[in-house]
């Protein structure tokens, strides 16, 4: 052991509570792949990245997550299915649990920090079991210089232990796993999983209550581009309305693929690095990402093709949620730093399974603070199982399962800014055109681009627009590159009735999930609900 880790061994022994540890501290990224393999956490792959199986869990577990309920998030914090309330007692006890297993242990400690607008630099310090877990946590958010590591101060804690399991009748969770912050400590405290999205999501879910709450700055689940003159898009969806793929363009730079923040005159990033996922990845629809997979990167839950060690992409047979985290320079087309000014263009992204939606609409505030809290999306047959027809799905404001305050707070503050800096907000169908999914078509990739590309050229400022009769969507008649037909959706329907059947259904189903908000929000959200007829 180096002289700094003994320092550092006592310096954690002290702060932390974690006594009689062998200390890694701040490893390079080839010294962590290196442990890695060396304890047979890991394997190479052909192109130098290394994978490893986080277990049990590959994926979050949102029914384990816990906000400490205390003086600070007692009155603030929206409790209920997402954000569940934990004694801060027991909290206590679990944090001392912990810090009393890693002891004596081999562990992995990395000083980072969240936020590329040096304004709210969030400094972070990592305990990690597993030194793939710290490989993530390198990967993943910012990283200090070392002039800056040799007077580093933490504000946050994170201690991650996926083998320690919790007594859920003793320590008060709902099982073995769990994923807590406590806004008072400024600790999160993570067990029983060794899905790596856990770190991450822990800070930006505290992010979440930081920003708005106590800086006036809105926090995005998104991801986010500029150009080289300086014009800023951002992109709200979820999983499969082609967040990552309609951001990530060859003539933009790419400010992030995730987590951002919007304060009165730029957006930035929170991370150092994206977690994209690799189902089907390929060189072809996704050449940032295939290339990124190279020595330094760490890919969760793949296998490879019997016989080699080269990645199937296309295999599911542990997770459809295969993952790789991996450093933002490890994209060539990037912003330096990771910040751009205020957006002159908002994309929310749905994929539409029913067919209903325009291809493209742009929203007054009123609309996009309700479409923001809505967070509509569908899912397909074959996506899940049990499912076999189209459902709805909604996560309020695009990322439910990490945001503290009530969706209104952030719905209201993106209005407000919405406001001020004259930004245009699109609401973009990726799904569904000419009939529901096993009737119509999913909508070209082509087209879509050629709309988000009109959109941010100001293509369709002089265009004439028309509404639309349930969702009061103003629809542009006329765009660059695509078939005017398409753009109501109604055309596209052999028999017009049986559309405004089936746009009165996912009316309907807006309306239902509303209701849960409708007692927080102001009188302009309210009036931006669709009309059924």
């Amino acid at each position: 052991m180096s002289e700094q880790e003994k320092k550092v061994s006592q310096q954690i022994a002290s702060d932390l509570g974690i006594l009689d540890a062998i200390v890694h501290f701040n490893l390079s990224p080839d010294e962590l792949q290196n442990h890695c393999l060396d304890k047979k956490q890991a394997k190479l792959t052909a192109q130098g990245a290394i994978t490893i199986n986080t277990g049990k869990f590959t994926g979050r577990s949102p029914l384990d997550r816990f906000i400490v309920k205390d003086s600070i998030t007692k009155e603030s914090v929206w409790w209920g299915d997402i954000n569940i309330p934990f004694n801060e007692d027991k909290f206590d006890i679990l944090h001392k649990k912990i810090t009393n297993y890693l002891s004596n242990k081999e562990i992995y400690v990395r000083d980072t920090y969240a936020c590329a607008n040096e304004k709210y630099r969030l400094n972070i310090r990592v305990v990690n079991e597993y030194p793939w877990s710290n490989l993530f946590a390198y990967n993943m958010f910012l990283r200090p210089s070392n002039h800056e590591l040799e007077n580093f101060k933490h504000e946050w804690l994170i201690l991650n232990a996926p083998g320690f399991f919790a007594d859920s009748e003793i320590d008060g969770t709902r099982q073995e796993n769990f994923a807590i912050l406590s806004f008072t400590k400024k600790i999160i405290l993570i067990g029983g999983t060794g899905y790596t999205g856990e770190i991450k999501k822990g800070i930006f879910s505290a992010l979440n209550f930081i920003l708005p709450y106590e800086k006036n700055v809105l926090s995005m689940h998104c991801s986010a581009n500029t150009n080289s003159n300086g014009d800023t898009a951002v992109f709200f969806g979820l999983s499969g309305t082609g967040k990552t793929t309609l951001s990530a363009d060859p003539n933009r730079l790419l400010i992030g693929d995730d987590e951002h923040g919007w304060d009165n005159d730029s957006v930035f990033n929170f991370e150092g690095g994206c977690y994209a996922k690799c189902i089907d990845l390929s060189s072809e629809n996704e050449p940032d990402i295939y290339g990124a997979v190279k020595k330094g990167a760490l890919l969760e839950n793949i296998e490879f093709f019997e016989g080699t060690n080269n990645v199937d992409y296309s295999n599911t047979s542990i997770t459809e949620n295969t993952r790789v985290s991996y450093p933002i320079h490890f994209i060539n087309n990037i912003s330096t730093p990771s910040v751009g000014n205020s957006p002159n263009n908002i994309f929310f992204l749905t994929a539409d399974a029913f067919g209903v939606l325009p291809p493209i609409s742009k929203l007054t505030a009123g609309q996009a603070m309700y479409h923001f809290i809505s967070g509509y999306t569908a899912k397909v047959a074959g996506t899940e199982a049990g499912i076999t027809e189209p459902q709805t799905t909604f996560s309020a404001c695009f990322g439910a399962p990490f945001m503290p305050l009530h969706p209104t707070k952030y719905a209201e503050m993106l209005g407000e800014k919405m406001k001020n800096s004259n930004v245009n907000v699109w609401l973009i169908n990726t799904g569904w055109s000419g009939g529901e999914y096993g009737v119509g078509n999913r909508i070209s990739l082509k087209f879509t681009r050629a709309m988000i590309t009109a959109a941010l050229n100001n293509d369709l400022a002089d265009v004439d627009f028309e509404l639309h009769n349930i969702f009061g969507l103003n629809m542009p008649k006329n765009c660059p590159e695509v078939p005017s037909h398409i753009l109501n959706p109604k055309n596209t329907w052999e028999d017009s009735s049986k559309y405004d059947v089936k746009a009165n259904e996912l009316a309907k189903a807006f309306n239902k999930n509303f209701i849960q908000f409708a007692d927080q929000a102001n009188n302009e959200i309210l009036t931006a609900a669709p009309k059924v007829i």
